[in-house]
């Protein structure tokens, strides 16, 4: 398909303009903000601690408690623990006891051993301490974060629009005649910005102590940020919070002050006034008009793309199959040979007059996301030729019946033996090392190796299915997104995949790439050695997932407790290499994380030297919360099986 050069230049200009809004709101997203007291330690298996455990896991536990603060107490004496949550106020009970309990499991990583702590999550607070907290104003420690962008305001009316929202909103924050909610919300405009502001107490505080309290943090607000677009001010008992945005449920907003709390222009400056005026409406007629062409040159395109792409199934006649040969082969798709069953359709073993075993995915009728994926498969996997890959051996399009057909993989799919109490018993080493190997040849060869780039978005251990001798081959591409050559990432509104092997800039804010992929595999790798998934378990006292594990492990000094039991034979160096490639894989940080052809570098060369991993991204599940004010379109599992999860084909 081919554009003229003027077209392809707006399109590229509207998909930059487009990329710039999406990084400028995604960087803005809040981090985990955390403190642990230094006024004493406990052991991780002393009385004290195991009531912090159990207090902080069991928070929310009472469902009775609906408006968003919990205050319980455990033990006696010299080891009772005082625990307080507080949830933003207009989070539903749900919303809410999600973010209690993620939030928790951050505080109990946080801070392992110390008597004292305090986590202020994406919507939450909470905090536990030997000491009498409920209805005691606290207010350090103190934590700030703003966007270090400034209003524009040529009459310089922003810190005074600001100072007066923010006085209305504590005055009635205190006053609040609810005392189960001390919270507030509103809006101050003016013609060149906007504020939107939060303030909260916890409501065991009373009136006068919830206005010092929200008073210390306004009176910061100048010292700190200046007249920034957006802050947070986050205390024990209290947060402040505005942006230009809206960020806060629309049913609690309260009425904006009336245009006579904004000062008047000042005199003489009419004209002035006009002219940016008549300014800003032109630049926004230009906006829309922008946009508008963008919109229309998109759906001509997109229009085109979608004949361009079923053009090309139907010109592909060499991998068409009729729908009679395929019923035949599955013998009218029986239920005996029935394979598993994906958010996409079913999966059925089938046999050709020839003896060739083939795996046959039939598509939902409904399903419109299964129509795409349909097309992904076809025009990405037929073009696709590798060991390591699963081979597409045809389709079908009768009517509304959508078959793919595959090569059948006797020895079904990795997490059928990785995961299984007995089948991973026969996966010693040496075959576990050709998995990992064969599965880092695949991703190479999908990144950098093949006529595209494409990134899989969906590498999990029941994504990589195993031939006759164990030969890892990567499968489903449904998810798979085609790069240019020169692109180094992209973002989407429409995330799908599975929690535990999405990496966070990604499942997060949209954001893909192929180090998207490279934490995915990073994460199989240390499954493998593990012999366990990468979710949340019970260690000890602690509750932590995999990858939290491994990390503290590591930093132990004691990674050989993360090689599974199963491996008595086997090359120690090559383990723990291994589990260090995983690591690096993993990390947090994108651009510290390797390249697949550098992981097959470092697998493959013992003589090169492997930098030191930093943290890896331990919460995947707290895309849960992050995303609970977001319009971003979710799809995704919490366990092994995402919207595609059809067994072994």
């Amino acid at each position: 398909m081919r554009m003229g050069a003027s077209r392809l230049l707006l399109f590229l200009f509207c998909a930059m303009l487009t990329h710039l809004v999406k990084l400028a709101f995604a960087q803005r997203d809040p981090y985990v903000l955390y403190d642990c007291s230094n006024t004493g330690n406990v052991s991780s298996n002393s009385a004290y601690r195991k009531n912090v455990n159990t207090l902080l896991s069991t928070l929310s536990s009472n469902t009775k408690i609906d408006y968003g603060f919990y205050n319980f107490s455990l033990g006696e004496n010299s080891d009772r623990v005082n625990a307080v949550a507080l949830c933003r106020g207009d989070l539903t009970p749900t919303d809410c006891r999600s973010c209690v309990n993620m939030s928790a499991l951050e505080l109990l990583f946080r801070c392992p051993n110390q008597k004292e702590g305090i986590v202020w999550y994406m919507n939450c607070t909470i905090r536990y301490s030997n000491n009498s907290i409920f209805g005691v104003m606290q207010l350090e420690p103190v934590e700030h974060l703003y966007w270090p962008v400034n209003a524009t305001d040529p009459n310089g009316t922003f810190l005074q629009v600001r100072e007066t929202l923010l006085d209305r909103l504590r005055s009635e924050a205190a006053a609040s005649a609810s005392t189960l909610r001390k919270f507030a919300t509103g809006k101050a405009s003016s013609p060149y910005f906007d504020i939107y502001a939060l303030l909260q107490c916890t409501p065991d505080l009373n009136q006068q102590e919830c206005s010092d309290c929200l008073n210390q943090s306004i009176a910061q607000v100048p010292t700190c940020c200046g007249p920034v677009l957006g802050v947070r001010v986050l205390r024990p008992s209290c947060t402040l919070r505005y942006e230009e945005n809206p960020f806060y449920g629309s049913t609690l907003e309260a009425p904006p002050p009336s245009s006579s709390t904004l000062p008047p222009p000042a005199e003489g400056k009419g004209s002035n006034s006009s002219r940016t005026i008549i300014i800003i409406v032109a630049a926004v007629v230009f906006a829309v008009l922008i946009f508008c062409i963008c919109t229309c040159i998109y759906l001509r395109i997109r229009k085109q793309r979608k004949k361009v792409e079923m053009d090309e199934i139907n010109s592909a006649e060499s991998l068409q199959f009729d729908f009679s040969t395929i019923r035949v082969a599955t013998d009218n798709f029986s239920d005996v040979n029935k394979l598993g069953q994906g958010g996409f359709g079913i999966v059925y073993k089938g046999k050709f007059p020839n003896g060739q075993e083939i795996a046959v995915k039939r598509l939902s009728r409904s399903s419109e996301q299964g129509d795409q994926e349909f097309k992904n498969e076809i025009l990405l996997v037929a073009r696709l030729q590798h060991r390591n890959l699963v081979r597409l051996l045809g389709f079908c399009s009768e009517g509304n019946e959508r078959l793919l057909v595959y090569e059948f993989m006797p020895n079904a799919s990795l997490d059928h033996f990785i995961f299984d109490p007995s089948k991973h018993l026969h996966l010693d080493w040496t075959i576990r090392y050709k998995i990992i190997m064969g599965i880092a040849r695949g991703l190479q060869y999908l990144h950098e190796d093949s006529q595209f780039r494409i990134i899989h978005r969906d590498l999990k251990t029941s994504n990589v299915l195993l031939d006759e001798e164990m030969n890892p081959k990567i499968s489903d591409f449904g998810m798979a997104r085609l790069f240019t050559l020169d692109q180094s990432q992209a973002n989407t509104r429409r995330i799908v995949g599975t929690y535990g092997y999405m990496a966070p800039e990604y499942a997060m804010h949209g954001h893909f790439s192929v180090k998207s992929d490279v934490f995915s595999y990073g994460v199989l790798v240390l499954e493998i050695v593990c012999g366990r998934k990468n979710n949340y378990f019970q260690n000890g006292e602690n509750t932590e997932n995999l990858l939290c594990h491994a990390w503290k492990n590591w930093r132990e000094g004691t990674a050989s407790n993360l090689i599974d039991s199963t491996l008595r034979v086997g090359s120690t160096t090559e383990i723990m290499r291994c589990i260090h490639v995983g690591l690096l894989c993993v990390q947090e940080k994108i651009a510290e994380r390797p390249t697949m052809a550098s992981v097959l570098l470092m697998l493959n060369s013992y003589s090169m030297a492997l930098s030191v991993p930093s943290r890896p991204a331990f919460l995947m599940h707290s895309i849960v919360e992050s995303d609970m004010s977001s319009n971003r379109s979710f799809q995704a599992s919490q366990n092994e099986a995402s919207m595609t999860d059809p067994y072994p084909r």
